[in-house]
């Protein structure tokens, strides 16, 4: 029982810490997961072994590409970040669902919904909410720096997750005081 309950924190550290980050950029955590799986550091379920093949990788790898080289087309941006918005939940709740396997049908899509999409989707809204600010103080010229900063936070975040997913969680954590404390000061909230 005990081993279950560690099995368990350790997969909902590692799920929040990329569920975060595919609020960030939904391919980067995806594509670090698999590369993940391919090497041995993490297993998938059995309905994701799919993403422990070359092909996906290298599909993965493009789609990264293209997600991050968007973000630096002014006024592309803000359209990828409208895609990305229901993207990115739904990405978060499948990398959650993914690593509660074991659990029960209730509890695995309830933390999948919760933790996974719930943690994809502050970060997506607090990117969305920086990103219009942004376009709208620099006329999108501050755009280029803040997609450098989320895509380092989503690298970072799927590699902390992968290999020390309790670093990965207490920084997950100090995002979310920081994005808060930045909506109270400035009053977003």
């Amino acid at each position: 029982m005990l081993q279950y309950a560690m099995d368990l924190l350790l997969s909902l550290l590692i799920g929040i810490g990329l569920s975060a980050a595919c609020g960030y950029r939904v391919f980067v955590p995806l594509l670090g997961m698999s590369i993940a799986a391919i090497t041995g550091h993490i297993t998938l379920s059995p309905e994701l072994q799919w993403l422990a093949t070359t092909e996906v990788v290298t599909a993965l790898f493009a789609a990264t590409i293209l997600e991050v080289g968007a973000y630096y087309i002014p006024m592309l941006d803000n359209l990828a970040d409208l895609i990305a918005t229901p993207t990115a939940v739904i990405a978060g709740t499948i990398v959650m669902s993914s690593f509660v396997a074991d659990a029960s049908p209730f509890m695995k899509w309830s933390l999948a919904l919760i933790a996974g999409g719930g943690s994809a989707a502050i970060m997506q809204g607090s990117t969305v909410a920086l990103r219009n600010a942004s376009s709208a103080v620099t006329a999108g010229m501050g755009n280029f720096a803040l997609s450098t900063v989320e895509t380092v936070i989503s690298v970072v975040l799927t590699v902390l997750s992968i290999l020390i997913p309790v670093v990965s969680l207490i920084v997950v954590i100090l995002i979310v005081m920081v994005l808060l404390t930045f909506w109270r000061r400035h009053r977003v909230l």
